[in-house]
């Protein structure tokens, strides 16, 4: 790739994860970091590219994509005067804080036929990777229930969304992922214990089109920071610490009972443990190799604007369950409306 034209990249945000989208984009193979957009500018002045005031500047020095790291309401503002201006983009997750915004930002990438992708870095975890891969090849069996614990200290850089939108659509992404299934109800309860307008814990009970059983607890009101994932199925479970990107197999050993009576119980019994070794290269340099692979018109696997938008609609479903006190149903195309509360859906 060295011979070829390099892609002109910029970055529009130099927060936390802007530092960590400015260090990859500055040595990834193929593209020039041609400047990041900050009105604070570069306080720590480590930056090799120049950092601009506003996307007008960056814009004017031409660029091929941008990456949008900035607070996540700016985010259909900015995408959609970068798609206005023929600039593909990779868009931190979530896609936008709303499901009408994010449908606003598919359909002016889709309608401009630029080259989209949302930053849900999970998928490219080398556990979460092996995981999908595994339960593909059936090697769980049937699919009974995921598990996600996502719990740590409060981030104080975020200021303008709840841990719905910032942490559990993590879980939310990589639970239709790795299944292969998508959402179609979930049930909230949240809490706010910060002072903070949003909310800072939410437990989530949730099923997806076959008929798997969903639970996420994600808080960031914790000292321990905990990444887990737990797929159980009838041939065992898998165990995937994403912090650790480790990845492990807890067998189902089978047991029988001469006892007439619990013959018909299809009970379970301990069996080999496997921890799989995993090559780990990081989430976030493998996301953007994808991303520039498809920029270049190269077969890549990105997270598309529609996906985006997808997790984003059942985020929604999320505080929409938690405000009202119902379980939501989840349409294909977006959120159903729904009178009857789960008493309700029971009964």
């Amino acid at each position: 790739m060295s011979g070829a034209r390099k892609l002109r990249a910029g970055l529009i945000g130099l927060g936390a994860m802007g530092r960590n989208h400015a260090r990859v984009l500055s040595n990834l193979d193929g593209v020039e970091l041609v400047a990041v957009v900050d009105p604070a500018g570069d306080v720590t002045g480590t930056l090799r590219a120049p950092v601009v005031p506003t996307l007008g500047d960056l814009l004017a020095m031409g660029v091929d994509y941008a990456v949008v790291a900035c607070p996540t309401a700016l985010h259909e503002q900015i995408g959609l005067e970068l798609a206005a201006n023929g600039v593909c983009a990779l868009i931190e997750k979530p896609l936008a804080q709303s499901v009408d915004a994010a449908t606003r930002l598919v359909e002016a990438f889709e309608s401009a036929g630029l080259v989209a992708g949302v930053g849900h870095i999970e998928r490219y975890n080398p556990a979460l990777q092996s995981l999908r891969t595994r339960l593909e090849a059936g090697e769980l069996g049937e699919v009974f229930q995921v598990v996600t614990r996502r719990q740590g200290p409060f981030p104080h850089r975020i200021a303008d969304v709840g841990v719905v939108m910032d942490l559990a659509t993590h879980d939310i992404d990589l639970t239709a992922w790795v299944t292969g299934r998508e959402y179609t109800s979930v049930s909230a309860r949240t809490v706010s214990r910060s002072g903070r307008l949003h909310e800072d814990m939410v437990a989530v009970v949730g099923q997806l089109s076959d008929g798997t059983m969903v639970n996420h607890l994600v808080n960031w009101l914790s000292p321990l920071k905990e990444r887990s994932t737990v797929v159980t199925g009838d041939k065992g479970c898998f165990v995937a610490d994403t912090l650790t990107a480790d990845l492990t197999f807890y067998a189902n050993a089978a047991i029988d009972t001469e006892w007439e009576a619990l013959r018909a119980f299809r009970g379970v019994a301990e069996g080999d443990m496997v921890r799989y070794a995993i090559p780990k290269r990081e989430p976030l340099l493998v996301e953007h190799e994808r991303f520039r692979d498809a920029v270049e018109g190269k077969q890549s696997d990105i997270v598309t604007l529609r996906q985006g938008l997808r997790t984003v609609q059942v985020a929604a479903g999320l505080l929409e369950s938690a405000s009202d006190g119902k379980t939501i149903m989840v349409s294909p195309t977006g959120l159903a409306d729904t009178a009857r509360s789960a008493e309700n859906a029971v009964a």
